[in-house]
């Protein structure tokens, strides 16, 4: 598929690193076919001595040889980033974002180029286990949103949404969702050292308790509020914790948490904040206090 094309990324942080890792796992690219552009010297001949890719300072060289760029920065260099490689990238045959917030018309219009796919992956994608949503603008053809699939299946699962604001509801679910995973097992393991577990056993105890439950949930297709149930036995240790976490608003911190993140994925775009989920502002009671909208 990849064929005779040359693959050019601008930004080898972590998500470019495991796109290219990904790429080149799965044997569908050849390592020269990728060029990786990033501005720390260091971090770019680390890239090449890992993977094998060709490696430039110059993010305007890696983009006049590209068929096909991926644009892995961070949205507070993008303003920068797209006047300097508009006229290269004018002439790839897709253009690849993964820039978080920033919406595909900016790109497709920063770079004078109709071709833009916008994703956002993960960071479970630097082991083959991310789930990136992404859309396309209506001039993409077939053949190339096969091309973007491909590239995001190299990372996992990916999901195709014709909704661009999708993605900014993603970015707050799934795209900052491990973070999210992250700081509930730390929380566990803090709490099993205090109940005198060494760090190292409460880190498997955790870690192992966390992969076999989202693989059980995976497995069983039930709604994981029917498996909750299923290990909740009434007056048990289960039901206890439970009234602990719901007590202390466990399921309205997440939402206001994710909210915000969604706010913030939106800002980043540069559009204007959301003031309501599902009809109602996750902090409003029945009155227009705390609504964003103005």
């Amino acid at each position: 598929m990849f064929e005779d094309l040359t693959l050019a990324f601008i930004g080898g942080g972590n998500m470019g690193e495991a796109m290219i890792h990904g790429l080149i796992k799965k044997n569908m690219v050849d390592p020269q076919q990728i060029i990786a552009s990033e501005p720390r010297t260091e971090r770019g001949e680390e890239l090449a001595e890992r993977y094998g890719v060709r490696f430039t300072t110059d993010n305007v060289e890696a983009t006049t040889e590209a068929d096909l760029l991926v644009l892995a920065v961070k949205p507070q260099v993008l303003e920068d980033v797209l006047p300097e490689i508009r006229s290269g990238a004018r002439n790839c045959s897709l253009v690849l974002s993964i820039v978080a917030g920033v919406p595909i018309r900016a790109i497709a219009d920063g770079l004078a180029n109709p071709y833009v796919v916008r994703a956002m992956p993960n960071t479970p994608a630097r082991i083959g286990q991310g789930i990136s949503v992404w859309a396309a603008t209506p001039e993409v053809p077939e053949d190339q949103r096969k091309l973007a699939q491909a590239l995001l299946q190299a990372l996992g699962q990916e999901i195709y949404v014709r909704d661009e604001d999708y993605l900014n509801m993603a970015t707050a679910l799934s795209g900052t969702g491990p973070a999210y995973v992250f700081l509930f097992m730390e929380a566990m393991i803090d709490a099993g050292v205090h109940m005198g577990f060494s760090r190292y056993v409460a880190e498997q105890l955790v870690i192992q308790t966390m992969r076999g439950s989202v693989e059980y949930a995976a497995a069983s297709g039930e709604h994981p509020a029917v498996l909750r149930n299923q290990v909740t036995s009434p007056g048990g240790t289960s039901a206890e914790a439970i009234y602990h976490l719901e007590k202390g608003n466990l399921r309205t911190v997440v939402a206001r948490a994710i909210w915000a993140a969604y706010q913030r994925s939106v800002g980043l775009g540069g559009g204007r904040k959301v003031s309501r989920l599902a009809g109602r502002h996750p902090d409003q009671n029945g009155d227009d206090e705390g609504d964003e909208s103005d």
